[in-house]
């Protein structure tokens, strides 16, 4: 039995869930915040969406069949809680996708967690010109150095349409990049 699997039983034992669900934020909070945040943009809604994607993973962990790695579980929850939030948040301001990625890009440089210069900010500003997809894919492959194996697990999707987007994705923010 591998670590990732004893670890798993801990998880959905209910002598030990507490504890192992501490041990879980420990080593995944971090880095699914910045996942987050690369997706919504704000600190402040990272957050809300960090604690959403904690809470659906304890009460969700029974449900795991570890078909997938822990890890891509984890983000697969936090991808779709990161989108979802988007959603609701553009639906309930009554903007499209669109306009709510530009809103929230303009407010970045008035958000006290952004420590970004001009050429951070530009190049976000690349990214959230993207489409959803390319976005995620790009921040994924870029930012956080996730393979396109565990890549295709989180999102479901295979290999090649991943290489294709991540491609895509670079060649759009090159050309916003040189452009703007």
């Amino acid at each position: 039995m591998t670590d990732e699997s004893e670890f798993i039983l801990r998880l959905k034992d209910p002598k030990s869930k507490e504890a192992a669900f501490r041990e879980l934020l420990q080593l995944y909070k971090e880095r699914l915040y910045w996942h987050i945040r690369k997706i919504v943009i704000s600190h402040d809604d990272a957050d809300d969406v960090l604690q959403n994607t904690f809470i659906k993973v304890y009460r969700s962990i029974d449900k795991f069949k570890g078909e997938s790695k822990l890890f891509s579980w984890l983000y697969r929850i936090a991808t779709n809680e990161s989108i979802t939030f988007i959603n609701k948040n553009a639906k309930r301001l009554q903007i499209n996708n669109e306009e709510q990625k530009t809103n929230a890009i303009d407010n970045l440089t008035a958000d006290v967690y952004f420590e970004g210069d001009e050429i951070q900010l530009k190049l976000q500003k690349a990214i959230a010109s993207l489409p959803e997809k390319q976005q995620i894919v790009f921040n994924m492959k870029y930012f956080d150095e996730i393979k396109y194996k565990d890549m295709a697990d989180i999102l479901e999707t295979s290999e090649g349409a991943l290489k294709a987007s991540y491609h895509i994705a670079v060649k759009k923010i090159e050309t916003y990049l040189t452009s703007n």
